[in-house]
C-alpha cells in the first residue's frame, strides 16, 4: 500500500469514485459530478495509488468494480453520507451513541437517536424486553420454538447485494397494524434504499442495520418521522422505539429482526416535545403477551 498523505481533494476523490462505480459509465459519471473525464480518471488513480490497488477494471470500453473496488464502495458511500450530515450537524454521536436527523423540502423529517439497551426497562411496554427474552433463549436461531412467540410482531431483513430486504411481516407488527394487511403483504422484497431522503440517506439509515448485523447482537434505537398513513393525504407523525436483533436462519445465513413499539416514551436530543407527541393517540401499540 502506499503512503498516505491526507488530501485536501479526498472528499472529491471519493465522489468521483462512488459516482463511477454506481454508474459504471464515466461519461455518466462526469455529468452527474459536473466534472471533467480528465479530473475524474485523476481521482480514481490517486485512490488506487495510495491504496495499492485497482478500484476498476476497462472490459469493452466499460468500467467494471474490481473485487477490492465493490469491499471499498460501502464504506465510501457510508463516509460520504455521514461527511455531508456532520457539516450540517444532522449526524455524529451523543454519549457515544449514534445520533441521525435529517429533513428535506416535500416534508420528510427524521431523526433517530441510539439508547443504551438498559433504557428498555423504563419503556412503558412489555413488547421490546419480552422480544428480548425472546432472542435469547431462542439464540437468535429464527425458527427456534421460542422466536415463534414474538414472531408476529417482527419484521425480518436479509442482506441482499448492497440493500437490506424485508423478507418477513408479523401479522401484529407496527407496520401491518400502521398500514393494514393488503399493504404489509406488498411490502416484502422492498429495501431500505427505497425509502425518502436520498441514497445517501439510505447508506445511514443501514448503519444501524449493519452494525447488529457484524456484531450479531442486539441494538436499541427511539425514532421519530413522518410516514404515509391509509386515509391521510400527507405523511403522518409517528414515533417508536426499536429493538434490532442479530437472528439467523437455518442455513446460517445472517438476518435483522426488527421489533417496533410506536410510543411517545422516546428520548431524543433536539426533538421538541410537541413533535414527540404528535403521533395520532391511537396509534400508539398496546402489547399482550402470548400466553
Amino acid at each position: 500500500m502506499g503512503e498516505f498523505s491526507p488530501s485536501p481533494l479526498l472528499f472529491e476523490q471519493m465522489r468521483s469514485f462512488v459516482e463511477l462505480a454506481q454508474t459504471l459509465n464515466l461519461s455518466e459519471a462526469v455529468k452527474n459530478l459536473n466534472s471533467t473525464r480528465q479530473t475524474v480518471r485523476r481521482h480514481i488513480a490517486s485512490l488506487e495509488e495510495v491504496r495499492g490497488e485497482p478500484l476498476f477494471r476497462l472490459e469493452d470500453r466499460r468500467y467494471a468494480l474490481t473485487p477490492a473496488g465493490k469491499r471499498a464502495l460501502r464504506e465510501a458511500q457510508e463516509l460520504l453520507a455521514r461527511a455531508r450530515s456532520w457539516v450540517q450537524d444532522a449526524s455524529g454521536h451523543r454519549r457515544g451513541l449514534f445520533y441521525l436527523t435529517a429533513s428535506h423540502d416535500e416534508g420528510f423529517t427524521y431523526f433517530l437517536q441510539q439508547q443504551p439497551l438498559s433504557l428498555m426497562w423504563n419503556s412503558d411496554s412489555d413488547l421490546l424486553p419480552y422480544g428480548l427474552r425472546c432472542w435469547a433463549e431462542a439464540r437468535g436461531q429464527i425458527e427456534h420454538p421460542a422466536f415463534q412467540k414474538i414472531r408476529p410482531w417482527l419484521m425480518i431483513f436479509r442482506r441482499l447485494a448492497d440493500d437490506w430486504v424485508c423478507v418477513e411481516v408479523g401479522e401484529k407488527s407496527s407496520f401491518a397494524t400502521w398500514y393494514g394487511w393488503e399493504r404489509t403483504r406488498s411490502s416484502v422484497g422492498h429495501g431500505i434504499a427505497s425509502l425518502p431522503g436520498g441514497s445517501g440517506f439510505a447508506d445511514l439509515l443501514s448503519q444501524p442495520f449493519q452494525e447488529t448485523r457484524t456484531h450479531e447482537g442486539v441494538r436499541l434505537d427511539h425514532i421519530h418521522t413522518r410516514i404515509p398513513m391509509p386515509g391521510h393525504e400527507e405523511p403522518v407523525p409517528i414515533t417508536y422505539e426499536r429493538l434490532l436483533m442479530g437472528c439467523f436462519f437455518p442455513d446460517g445465513s445472517g438476518a435483522i429482526g426488527a421489533l417496533i413499539n410506536r410510543t411517545y416514551n422516546v428520548q431524543i436530543d433536539g426533538l421538541p416535545e410537541g413533535m414527540a407527541r404528535s403521533m395520532p393517540a391511537d396509534r400508539v401499540m398496546v402489547f399482550e403477551p402470548p400466553e
